[in-house]
């Protein structure tokens, strides 16, 4: 089992309101580039998918919920197929999306007991849960051409170093998709 991250980010580390639904100034960076910018798999998430669970804060699993279950392309069968859990304390109806769950209990115990990949799709607040438990396994990073100065930030100032491996980087459209994962030391006399 795996945990894996995956964000739309801006150079300077930035991940909120990629899509301008929150309404933020800044908002909708990651859009300015045209749809085809972050339509389809562009995670390779490919058979992850196909045998893992989607982890989802409240407000990605709403603004999902909302977009997923209307496509019916390859990609979008898969994000409507996988099971996915959500962490919320107040959302009792998850019936606006297939195979929707909310998390009974305490997240850090749900994931550790999880016996599939984990993928966690933006959900900031549950991605910096799972970082202070150090249960990241792997981050997936599309990197956008923008600056913007403000904003929450993936690693913020002064939350615990990160040590990671790049595992591959390449270009998708405007933005580069980087994948990470923890750094794998070798033990002294192995």
């Amino acid at each position: 089992m795996s945990v894996i991250v995956i964000e739309f980010i801006t150079l300077d580390g930035v991940v909120s309101d990629p899509d301008g639904s929150a309404g933020t100034p800044a908002g909708g960076w990651a859009f300015r580039h045209g749809p085809e910018a972050v339509a389809g798999d562009k995670f390779r998430l490919g058979g992850v998918l196909d045998g893992g669970v989607l982890l989802l804060g409240r407000g990605t699993w709403q603004l999902f919920s909302r977009i997923w279950p209307g496509r019916d392309d390859p990609f979008s069968a898969r994000m409507n197929a996988v099971r996915k859990l959500v962490v919320s304390r107040t959302l009792t109806d998850t019936s606006a999306w297939t195979n929707s769950q909310v998390i009974d209990g305490d997240l850090i115990d749900a994931v550790k007991r999880e016996q599939r990949d984990v993928i966690i799709a933006g959900s900031l607040s549950v991605v910096r849960a799972l970082m202070a438990a150090d249960l990241i396994d792997e981050y997936r990073l599309l990197t956008f051409p923008a600056v913007l100065g403000a904003g929450d930030r993936l690693f913020p100032a002064g939350g615990p170093p990160a040590y990671l491996e790049c595992l591959s980087a390449e270009t998708a459209g405007a933005a580069v998709l980087t994948r990470y994962r923890r750094e794998t030391r070798a033990l002294p006399g192995v």
